[in-house]
């Protein structure tokens, strides 16, 4: 037998992902600059650490990590951990030890259903080729060549994100990408700028409308009376943007991967089947996305609705022992170690604690307009970018309203609008947002290429928006 050798690159990574943890672990609480930083906070920071830097630097898979995290939180601060942590040390405050059941609580979030029920949905498109034929009749008009089938998928996508889950769209839309993967050459890397494409235009198209994504109806909490928008002047500030961020993406992606193609012979010459198991997927498929796309109307929400595809398919044998099997495991681990990392920054106050760690007060309206939406950036990119408004938009809100010099960037208005589009711009690792864990179960891009994209347009969105905010005004 042959012995592996190790990969010099992968354990060089790997030292550094857990050295810089375990340095900020055993450094004293008091060299740390957040006040009053509890011992449970400072350890589930250096949990948090070790997490970005796994999750970035991927020497391990990406799922691993997430089983390590929540390992490591019910070890280290949950109050069924180990007995060794959960004595408290002299000299600072301990901090409130969270409850197990609510770190485990990760694998029961909505979030796990609403994947399973897209899971469910791309099965049976794929078993009864109607991801196949719904690809040949929204590309067609699109032509054969990659990059303008990428701007097909792009379009679709962004607008459907503007008036339903973005991370119901990305499910809908990735059950198309089979049969244009399956006419690609192997190794082609347009490939991958065909799956960036579709999470980059899902968390982005959703910021056009103020029910495109959560953080906009979150930042709209706070705006009544004379700071009220309505739907219409949202769509003027949303819309613009999201087409010109698109636009960047769409090149972008082009130069990041080029296609090894001039143009892309589809296979998609299926006809629709017409058994009666084919009949319940079509109607099925149609009616959850139309359930998704009014839940104001019947009241159910999207997570409700994401367990009616698994309980027909079920029943009715569209789904048996063997096409369960095919559900992607591994990224509902994934999605329950961003969901673990999520809690236990909420529920330990750490999050808080972080957000509030800056002197806002000390700051120039222009500074505090920009450090408020990177807060957000950066948090956004490793937490739930709703759980990250909740967090941030009270304390957007109070500044905006205290600070009389923010009248000059558009005052209390201008800030909530950057702090949302900030929260939609985090997408740069598989767990940042639904659409990029979605992405990365295909199997056809590494953590590394979406940290790439994502970096480079995450940062070209937030000077597009600061651009935006001071020409406005």
């Amino acid at each position: 037998m042959k012995k592996k050798k190790i990969d010099i690159g992968i354990l060089i990574r790997l030292l550094i992902c857990f050295a810089i943890p375990t340095i900020v672990l055993f450094l004293p609480i008091d060299l740390i600059p957040i006040d009053d930083l509890t011992v449970v906070q400072h350890r589930l920071l250096a949990i948090f650490l070790l997490a970005a830097l796994l999750w970035v630097l991927e020497p391990v898979p990406v799922f691993a990590t997430s089983i390590l995290i929540i390992s490591l939180e019910l070890i280290m601060i949950s109050n069924k951990g180990l007995h060794l942590f959960r004595s408290p040390p002299e000299g600072h405050d301990f901090g409130e030890m969270m409850n197990y059941t609510d770190i485990f609580s990760a694998f029961s979030s909505p979030i796990i259903i609403l994947f399973m029920g897209g899971f469910a949905l791309a099965i049976a498109a794929s078993k009864y080729e109607l991801d196949n034929n719904l690809a040949r009749v929204l590309l067609k008009p699109f032509g054969t060549k990659p990059k303008f089938i990428m701007l097909g998928l792009m379009l679709i996508t962004a607008v459907f994100s503007m008036f339903m889950s973005n991370t119901a769209t990305t499910v809908m839309m990735l059950a198309l990408l089979g049969p244009i993967v399956a006419s690609a050459p192997k190794g082609d890397l347009g490939i991958k700028a065909l799956v960036l494409c579709i999470p980059i235009a899902a968390n982005t198209g959703g910021i056009a409308t103020p029910i495109g994504t959560p953080p906009n109806a979150i930042a709209l909490q706070y705006l009544t009376g004379e700071n009220s928008i309505d739907f219409l002047t949202w769509m003027m500030m949303g819309l613009p943007f999201v087409i010109v961020q698109l636009t960047i993406a769409w090149f972008l992606l082009q130069k990041l991967f080029p296609s090894a193609q001039e143009s892309m012979v589809l296979k998609l010459d299926g006809k629709f089947k017409k058994s009666w198991r084919a009949i319940v997927v079509y109607i099925t498929f149609a009616a959850t996305i139309l359930l998704w796309m009014t839940t104001k109307v019947h009241g159910m929400n999207t997570y409700v609705v994401s367990i009616i595809p698994l309980a027909v398919f079920t029943l009715t044998g569209i789904m048996g022992k063997d096409e369960l099997k095919l559900i992607n495991w591994d990224v509902l681990w994934l999605v329950a170690g961003g969901i673990a990392i999520g809690i236990g920054l909420d529920k330990t106050g750490l999050a808080s604690a972080l957000a509030h760690a800056i002197d806002y007060e000390s700051l120039s309206p222009v500074a505090v307009v920009i450090t408020m939406s990177l807060v957000c950036w950066v948090m956004a990119n490793f937490m739930s970018n709703t759980a990250t408004a909740n967090l941030l938009m009270p304390i957007a809100a109070a500044i905006g309203a205290s600070m009389q010099s923010l009248s000059a960037i558009g005052g209390l208005q201008g800030l909530m609008v950057v702090v949302a589009f900030s929260a939609s711009l985090g997408m740069i690792l598989p767990v940042s947002t639904p659409p990029n864990s979605l992405a990365y179960s295909t199997g056809l891009i590494e953590s590394k290429d979406m940290a790439k994209t994502g970096i480079i347009i995450g940062v070209i969105g937030l000077l597009i928006v600061y651009a935006a905010a001071l020409i406005i005004t």
